[in-house]
């Protein structure tokens, strides 16, 4: 059996807010308002990923690996020698 919430007095441009993002996701008011509950209360689904596609999601994000301190390292003794 599904149930009925209200929230009130809900601050103008939280709900605009709301709005663009519903448009943005192809759905009604109701439907990214429950989608946002959903993914607030649900559990986190483990993903499993590969060694390599978490190196490439890293990288995406802009996160540096071990790999990379050689050229860190450079980087910085040439940015502070002037080299």
């Amino acid at each position: 059996m599904s149930k009925n919430l209200s929230i009130r007095d809900v601050p103008d441009d939280l709900v605009e807010l709301v709005k663009e993002r519903a448009g943005k996701n192809h759905r009604s008011l109701r439907g990214e308002l429950l989608a946002i509950i959903e993914e607030a209360v649900k559990p986190t689904r483990l993903v499993r990923m590969t060694p390599r596609e978490i190196l490439e999601q890293g990288r995406k994000l802009g996160l540096r690996t071990a790999s990379d301190s050689v050229e860190i390292i450079r980087k910085m003794r040439d940015e502070r020698y002037g080299g």
